[in-house]
């Protein structure tokens, strides 16, 4: 297939156009990530086919729930290689992102991105999400925390829901299992000041099954969470 051409085809599955423009960006977003990814353990995916439909691909399958995110904002925690964070701020370039990861070659790695794609409104911070949910400037301060592949649901409510405004909502990309963990996770939730649940299942092309688990945030979170780095995934709620 010609350069691109398996991001075309995924997007479009979900009703996406992407621009010339954008096109070019993700392009050279994976041109950035082949090349780093010799150095820097980015990803285990290393065909420009794979980049395409299981990372970029599967992080624009959140539009099917999050809808049109211009004008929002989104923290995306344990962001990586910048998944989904940034093939969302491509294609939603009126967003505000914030890229979060506790790696400094990763967070080099996805200021170089967000700068050679010339992409705007781009924070990129190296902080454990522990810490930055007790952080004034980030607690409560998002339209939507989003994960994908981070941590068991229980523990991600910890990190994710602390940074949602009250209205906002936590978005979680799962696997197969995810209908179990969320069943584990509902104390975490209701604890930390979620409500209503969606799940939708998505068929993702050489992956097979995925969930995209969308939490609403309709009460402020105690004070006392998140606690200490580590102590989620420790001694989950």
């Amino acid at each position: 297939m010609p350069a691109m051409e398996y991001l075309q085809k995924g997007a479009a599955n979900f009703g996406i156009a992407l621009s010339d423009e954008q096109v070019r960006q993700f392009s050279a977003y994976q041109s950035l990530l082949l090349d780093w990814n010799e150095r820097v353990n980015l990803t285990a995916i290393t065909t420009p086919q794979d980049v395409q439909t299981r990372h970029f691909v599967d992080s624009l399958s959140c539009t099917l729930l999050t809808g049109d995110l211009n004008g929002q904002s989104l923290v995306d925690i344990g962001s990586g290689a910048g998944l989904p964070g940034l093939p969302l701020k491509i294609l939603y370039p009126a967003m505000t992102l914030t890229l979060v990861d506790s790696v400094g070659k990763k967070t080099a790695f996805l200021e170089l991105v967000a700068k050679e794609l010339g992409l705007t409104k781009v924070t990129v911070l190296l902080a454990r999400a522990e810490e930055l949910g007790q952080d004034a400037a980030h607690r409560e301060r998002y339209d939507w925390a989003v994960a994908r592949a981070v941590a068991h649901l229980s523990p991600l409510m910890e990190y994710l829901l602390p940074l949602c405004r009250v209205g906002g909502h936590v978005l979680a990309q799962k696997g197969a299992k995810a209908s179990l963990e969320l069943i584990e996770a509902q104390e975490a939730i209701n604890v930390l000041g979620g409500g209503e649940v969606s799940v939708m299942s998505v068929l993702l092309e050489g992956q097979g099954e995925a969930n995209l688990v969308i939490v609403e945030k309709n009460r402020p979170t105690p004070v006392t969470y998140p606690r200490r780095s580590g102590i989620p995934t420790k001694r989950p709620l």
